[in-house]
């Protein structure tokens, strides 16, 4: 029901005003920043001992399964959870001044700056862990390590800066589905585009996928209300299905090899190994996101996800045959990619 409301919230925030959620946005940065500053320091500070290198090194495969070298890739896992949300700089492009310098670069920042935020975060945790078998067996292991390092006052500040940050991201992610939507349906190529892609005269936001988003992440969020393991396939396929569909340009820029035109801005020669990097990551990642992730398998261990994925693809697959393929004519064009980049310089 929280979650319910918050999603009603930021919905509302996203109608009425691009300049809060601007300003909302703004703050978040410097949320994340300060808050990752306060919470490591406090972990640095405050426990009364810490770890030494040999425990934060050590390799423990808690999954059930005798394979370590399975164990250890389904811990892999943990950096697709985070790295999500980087392309809503790409989302917001139409809003962005210089898009097609601003947005790939801000791209690229945002994935160097969790990779070196989150190495930081997550060694502070580890170092201070107290007792590993009372952390493995918690069900938040991180509050728990909080708990035990700087007692329930302290961890309960050090939580409230992680609320405050979920809800930023909530917020921001609102905004680039909402981005997505309109896109999307102005190209038509979502069900009801005509509906879709209109903007209000009043609020300059499209406020009808606003509440298209707002509806959707609500139904999302009600089988969790009685059953984790569904909520948990739903989960695992959203992050399938993220990584998959940056996937598919990457393989297609690979494959045109040298007629591919790159923007203004781009990686150079290290576009092409990182980008069979990313594909063969991505891949890879989407077979483990499907694999059971515990042992023994039950009914509540079980990972439906394959079964979430094979109903979405069942659907797009008949929508796509029955109708969108007679209507679908590809992305809007607003020029040649020079007349594209001639506009960002205005």
């Amino acid at each position: 029901l929280i979650t319910a409301v918050i999603i009603v919230l930021q919905g509302l925030a996203n109608t009425y005003t691009v300049q809060l959620v601007a300003v909302l946005n703004r703050i978040s940065v410097w949320w994340l920043l300060i808050g990752l500053v306060v919470i490591v320091g406090a972990l640095i500070v405050m426990p009364d001992h810490h770890q030494s290198a040999s425990f934060v090194t050590h390799f423990e495969n808690n999954t059930g399964f005798t394979s370590g070298l399975y164990g250890g890739m389904l811990g892999l896992l943990v950096t697709s959870w985070t790295f999500t949300g980087f392309d809503g700089s790409f989302h917001m492009s139409e809003e962005t001044v210089r898009a097609t310098v601003n947005a790939p670069k801000g791209i690229t920042r945002a994935i160097g700056y969790s990779a070196i935020t989150g190495l930081i975060l997550i060694l502070a945790l580890v170092y201070s862990i107290s007792d590993y078998s009372k952390v493995a067996g918690s069900s938040a292991p991180p509050v728990q390590i909080l708990i035990d390092g700087l007692g329930l006052g302290a961890a309960k500040v050090m939580l409230l800066i992680v609320i405050g940050a979920m809800l930023f991201c909530g917020l921001a992610n609102l905004t680039s589905n909402t981005r997505q939507i309109f896109a999307f349906s102005r190209d038509g190529a979502m069900p009801g585009s005509r509906l879709w892609h209109s903007v209000s005269p009043r609020t300059r936001t499209p406020v009808k996928a606003v509440w298209l988003a707002v509806a959707c992440s609500l139904a999302l969020v009600v089988p969790g209300w009685w059953s984790h393991t569904a909520f948990t396939a739903i989960v695992s396929v959203n992050v399938v299905g993220l990584f998959l569909a940056y996937a598919v340009p990457i393989f297609l820029r690979l494959r045109l090899g040298d007629e591919f035109q790159p923007g203004p801005w781009h990686l150079g020669p290290w576009g092409k190994p990182i980008g069979w990097l990313a594909v063969v990551w991505i891949v890879l990642s989407s077979v483990l996101f499907m694999l059971p992730q515990a042992s023994p398998i039950t009914v509540d261990s079980f990972n439906y996800a394959p079964i979430a994925l094979a109903v979405v693809l069942v659907v797009a697959t008949v929508w796509w045959f029955a109708t969108a393929r007679r209507r679908f004519q590809g992305p809007v064009s607003y020029g040649r990619p020079d007349e594209v980049a001639a506009m960002d310089l205005v």
